[in-house]
């Protein structure tokens, strides 16, 4: 995982997201900051702007780091705060996260993973001999207690994960890839190829 930037909502949001839904939080009586009476209720308003939220971060995870193609059908909006927290997240752009399905089922209802978005730089590193992350070891022990529980949480460590990772480094040291690749389809295993000074 690495910094993501919060985008731009798309200029269609408000009116075919947001008001829709608070529409129908209001008509049923349900306040904005309050947890819904089922979730499984809440319409999917979210899902009109499932493809502008991948055009919007360039088809990359934001817990995985990886780029991943639109059509292969892997994309989630993933709500940072639970939809069973606040009603009103449900219909916020800049509550979601672009995902994979896998991080996204991991991460579930869960608020044990640190934001992508305002994540401080160089919070994970990654073991290019294995393709294992962790925390910095600068951080401060909180710091490295919650970036472990993001690991875990999302799996992020899974031998299919740490696999990509190395397999990816290995591309590059074979000279199969260049930076700028890895800038666009492994902007994680990039960073740290370049905070290493590996390039």
């Amino acid at each position: 995982m690495i910094p993501v930037t919060l985008q731009p909502e798309p200029a269609d949001f408000d009116a075919e997201v947001r008001q829709r839904g608070h529409a129908w939080l209001r008509a049923r009586g349900i306040a904005l900051n309050a947890a819904p009476p089922k979730v499984s209720k809440l319409p999917n308003y979210w899902s009109r702007s499932n493809k502008q939220l991948w055009e919007a971060y360039s088809g990359v995870c934001a817990y995985l780091a990886i780029f991943f193609e639109w059509g292969t059908g892997a994309a989630s909006t993933d709500h940072f705060a639970a939809k069973s927290q606040n009603a009103g997240d449900a219909y916020e752009w800049s509550n979601y996260r672009l995902s994979c399905l896998g991080p996204n089922r991991n991460k579930n209802k869960f608020d044990d993973v640190l934001d992508p978005i305002g994540l401080a730089p160089n919070t994970f590193v990654i073991n290019f001999s294995s393709g294992k992350i962790a925390p910095h070891p600068a951080l401060s022990p909180a710091q490295k207690a919650a970036a472990r529980k993001t690991i875990r949480r999302l799996k992020l460590d899974s031998p299919d994960n740490n696999k990509m990772r190395a397999r990816r480094y290995q591309d590059y040291l074979a000279g199969d890839c260049s930076l700028n690749f890895l800038l666009r389809e492994s902007p994680f295993v990039h960073a740290e190829i370049v905070r290493q000074g590996l390039q």
